[in-house]
């Protein structure tokens, strides 16, 4: 019995050992692409975007770190989050009320924005690949990238009003994505 609550004992220290390195890692990584919730109402309507920003830290982004015509998380650690709780329509297409996870595909000059009904799952799989069943897709929309001289340091979701719809609008590096929104 003694021998048993030795390695009981034991395992119990090694697994608490595990859980604060884990938890250094995880806090280390969050330091430098730190969590930001962005939230845009209007009237009864309610969208939020919890994701992570990473920064170019004299990087090339598009193209490079974050490859041509491959699906990126849409920032860094955790996959994107979107949650609505009134009905969309995105680029002409209907979004039901719900929460989601974000992707794109970025491109020179067009991005692949989708919409995913499965999120909470971290960005990337143990291979590296972007941790997404694409048979839980529920929206897909091919949105224009503009390049400009301007050069953004941190990755940034915000939105803006135009007119009678909005705007959700992506910005990194030389790069912004605007994925007009509309009830």
């Amino acid at each position: 019995m003694k021998r048993f609550l030795i390695f009981l004992a034991v395992g119990v220290a090694l697994i608490a050992i595990l859980l604060l390195v884990q938890h250094i890692q995880l806090k280390k990584t969050k330091s430098l692409s730190p969590e930001e919730e962005v939230t845009y109402t209007e009237g009864d309507l309610k969208i939020n975007v919890l994701y992570n920003r990473p920064s170019k830290r004299g990087r090339k982004i598009f193209g490079e770190l974050v490859p041509y015509g491959k699906v990126w998380r849409t920032g860094a650690n955790e996959a994107t989050t979107f949650e609505t709780n009134k009905p969309l329509v995105i680029d002409g297409k209907n979004l039901v009320p719900g929460k989601y996870s974000l992707w794109t595909i970025p491109d020179s000059t067009t991005w692949t924005v989708i919409f995913n009904s499965e999120y909470g799952q971290w960005g990337i799989n143990h291979t590296g690949e972007a941790n997404r069943n694409p048979a839980n897709d529920v929206l897909t929309l091919s949105i224009l990238a503009v390049n400009q001289e301007r050069t953004f340091e941190q990755f940034t979701i915000a939105f803006e009003k135009v007119g009678e719809e909005a705007e959700m609008v992506l910005l990194w590096d030389n790069t912004v994505v605007a994925v007009p929104f509309s009830r």
